[in-house]
Formats: C-alpha cells, structure tokens, sequence
C-alpha cells in the first residue's frame, strides 16, 4: 500500500498559520490577526480536581475549572482552537463505569475541535471506541492507523483543515506503534504505518495540495526517550518541513513552554506538551502582519 495512497483514500475536508517565536514591541507594528491554539494531552479521565489532601497534585485540575479558562481565552480571541493529544480515556472510575461517553460528552461541551487517538482509548477495544464516537461532536484524526479492515474504517480522518479569520490551517494526527503495546484483541486488524513516513506525505499534501498557512500535527508518539530508538515528537520535528507544531502526548513530559526544534531544512518547529491528566491547559498565540508573516508565544497554563 503506498503511503500517498493510504492518505488521501481516508482524507477528509474542512481548514489555518505560524512561524517563529517573537513578540512585535511598538503599538505601529502590532499585527494584523491573531489565532490562539488550546491543547490538552492524556487527560485520563479525569474529571474531578484532585483531593485537597493529595500529596502531588492537592486540589489541581478539573474539567469545570478548564471549561472556564477555555471560555475565558475563547472571549479575549475568538480566532481559537481547542486540540487534544490522545489517552482521552483511562484512569478513573468514569471510564470504568461508562466506558468513554462522559469523557466524550464533556469534551463536546468544551467544544473541542480535534483530537487524536492514544493507546488506551482502545482500552474497551476497538468496538467500544467506536460505539461513542456518536458521543463526540469534534474530529478524531489519526493519518497513521489504517482502519481499513476494521469497524472504525471511514470515521477517522486522517487530517482536517479550518478556516479563521482568513487563515487556512491544517491539522494531521499521528498514533504510537500498537503492537507490543496493546493487546491485539483490542485494536485487531489496525495496522500502525510508519509515523515518519505518514507525517512527511500529511504535511506535502496539506502544503501544497490544501495550501495551508499553518500545519499542526496532534502527535501519541511521545516527546523523546533516552537511549531508545523510538518515533518521538523531536525527531519527527527533525523530519518535517512544512510542519510548524506538534502538539504532543504519551510520556507525560511537562514542558513550561514549547521546545523550539529545528525540521529538516533548518526552519523552527514548536513542539509542545503539557504532562498529564488536565493540570495544564497549553496555550499558543500565533500573530500574523497583512503578508501572513507571523511571531508566536507559548505557555503553559495551571488549571
């Protein structure tokens, strides 16, 4: 199966930009247009801040307190998306009991955009995450899992595009290798292709074919692993071109603000994530002049 093929077979539709890492100083050269990128990662479930008493994270988190600072920035930027980096399921008795429909619901009414897949959102297989996609009103993106010869074949995209405020943007997904990692009842005929590969095809096609301003990848790889020769978001930055954020997941790596790497022809990439279980809610704020040039500044946000 060729790679170009795979993509544009399980293509969707829909539409945004960035660069950079500076802030215009003089009220003269403020920009014109400003889009602000919202992400979260490995949420697990929780949906309840965390005991007061607890010895690591003491009354941290929650889902109302990130609905409200959602809302907030939603207010001050209308020109905003709210992304997530996979592992939507797992980790407390929320999943065990309704098996990913209140996770779903509630991201719904967070009004997220996209999100892509992690390994434990197949956690009740892939029929159970099938049966509440009807749950979720946002996209699941995932270019690297071939569905084909599974139930899940035709609702996931591999990459969708939005518009805002005249920007085209394009958002692809990518999911960590399954085998070894997942019990193959769980995921069955889903086969992993090659996240590198998928990336460079994703990223041509949103360039040049969807003529995208900005390309973001929602990455399950993780944000590296020490001497392990594993896909992770710094060498898939390392491997890009026309990727300008990756948005990642998997390994819980808290990061204050985005890691500034550098893709294969000597450009910047952001590569961001924001550890685990709705602690951080990871902010980006993208400023474009009339040309579509842009700076950028990234935070991430206690919740």
């Amino acid at each position: 199966m060729k790679r170009r093929t795979f993509i544009k077979d399980v293509s969707a539709a829909g539409s945004l930009a960035l660069s950079g890492l500076s802030l215009a100083s003089c009220k003269e050269d403020l920009p014109k247009k400003k889009l602000t990128i919202l992400h979260t990662n490995d949420v697990h479930s929780h949906i309840d801040p965390f005991p007061s008493e607890h010895s690591e994270f003491p009354g941290m988190g929650g889902l109302a307190r990130r609905a409200a600072l959602v809302e907030t920035i939603r207010n001050e930027n209308p020109n905003t998306l709210l992304l997530d980096a996979g592992d939507i399921f797992q980790g407390t008795p929320y999943f065990n009991f309704y098996g990913g429909e209140l996770e779903f619901k509630l991201m719904s009414k967070l009004r997220y955009d996209a999100a892509t897949i992690g390994n434990h959102d197949f956690d009740n297989g892939i029929d159970g995450l099938l049966a509440q996609l009807p749950n979720a009103t946002f996209e699941l993106l995932s270019a690297n899992y071939d569905f084909r010869n599974t139930v899940l074949d035709g609702h996931v995209k591999p990459y969708r595009t939005y518009f805002m405020d005249g920007i085209k943007v394009g958002i692809y997904g990518l999911g960590i290798q399954l085998e070894g990692l997942v019990t193959h009842s769980l995921y069955k005929e889903t086969k992993s292709l090659d996240p590198y590969e998928i990336a460079w095809d994703c990223e041509q096609h949103l360039k040049n074919d969807e003529q995208c301003d900005v390309i973001i990848c929602l990455s399950h790889l993780g944000y590296r692993y020490p001497n392990e020769n594993r896909p992770n978001d710094l060498k898939l930055a390392a491997k890009t071109a026309h990727t300008n954020l990756i948005i990642g997941g998997h390994t819980h790596t808290f990061l204050e603000r985005p890691t500034i790497a550098k893709n294969r022809i000597g450009n910047d990439v952001l590569v961001n994530q924001v550890g685990c279980f709705g602690l951080q809610l990871g902010r980006i704020d993208f400023y474009f002049d009339a040309l579509k040039n842009s700076t950028s500044k990234g935070v991430s946000i206690s919740v």
